[in-house]
């Protein structure tokens, strides 16, 4: 009996530290209206400082390399820089051009923004998951989460600003009776227009949940990988086990890494996609 108690309570406390670990490393630094147990947001006016940290640090590198290739632009013999910047712009504008009919000229420089701005945000994924929170630690911070998409808040925010700028093309292009006449006739005449803006209503609000919640959901997951394989690490200092489970975490580690800079850019390229997509369906008559 004393020997199966004792491996019940080693069990029990093992699954404590790891869900503590988990909890740890996917709570935000949050102030103001913040839940002092749980750490989270409790009230309108709590802040996630890290979210609004990393992503803003990341906006300023964009705009610190724009400057410096706007600064250094030679047309005649373009540096290595510039001619990354030039790939990417020329893919963005490709993709505006097969989707969107005439012109706009602020869907490139959103499309541009959104596509390198999510990816850089995504890609602060592949930094080690405990690397972050120990220095976080070192100066006082004892609750850090890195990576700006793996917080709702960030995906809602992007999805609703573009949903936004969706409502305004819309009643702009359209016109204010064009745009309810799609409510009232759209997708089955005049014959079932209370189904239509049900169905309408539908439509519209899942553009922004869509948005938001895959770019969110595939974020969370990878970030969930990446702690798992972690705890991998964290058992392999156990005795003998050191020379099983420490390859295995190597192996499983490099193998996510890499699958998982596909998934960053691939989320990236969807979010600019579909807002180009969407901007388009706005920028129609019908």
């Amino acid at each position: 009996m004393e020997g199966a108690r004792s491996v019940s309570e080693t069990s029990n406390a093992a699954g404590s530290g790891v869900t503590e670990y988990m909890q740890h490393h996917l709570t935000n630094f949050c102030v103001g209206e913040c839940n002092p147990v749980t750490h989270q947001g409790a009230g309108f006016w709590a802040l996630h400082v890290d979210t609004l940290f990393f992503s803003l640090l990341l906006a300023g590198v964009i705009a610190l390399v724009s400057w410096r290739v706007r600064r250094t632009l030679n047309p005649d013999c373009p540096g290595t820089l510039q001619n990354l910047v030039e790939s990417i712009v020329d893919f963005v504008l490709k993709q505006i051009r097969d989707t969107l009919p005439g012109l706009n000229p602020v869907i490139a420089p959103l499309a541009l923004t959104i596509l390198v701005w999510v990816w850089l945000m995504n890609f602060m994924d592949m930094i080690p998951v405990d690397l972050l929170p120990l220095l976080g630690h070192l100066i006082g911070i004892h609750y850090l989460k890195p990576v700006p998409t793996t917080d709702i808040n960030t995906t809602f925010a992007l999805s609703l600003t573009v949903f936004c700028l969706i409502l305004y093309y819309n009643i702009k292009i359209k016109g204010p009776i064009g745009y309810l006449r799609q409510f009232l006739f759209h997708p089955f005449g005049k014959f079932l227009i209370p189904v239509n803006i049900v169905m309408s209503i539908i439509e519209e609000l899942a553009k922004p949940l869509s948005l938001a919640l895959r770019l969110f959901g595939n974020m969370f997951a990878g970030e969930l990988v990446f702690m798992l394989i972690a705890l991998i690490g964290g058992a392999a200092t156990l005795g003998l086990g050191l020379l099983i489970w420490l390859p295995l975490q190597i192996v499983l580690d490099f193998g996510w890494l890499v699958f998982h800079l596909l998934v960053i850019t691939l989320q990236a390229y969807i979010f600019m996609v579909l807002t180009i997509v969407y901007l388009a369906m706005a920028h129609t008559d019908q």
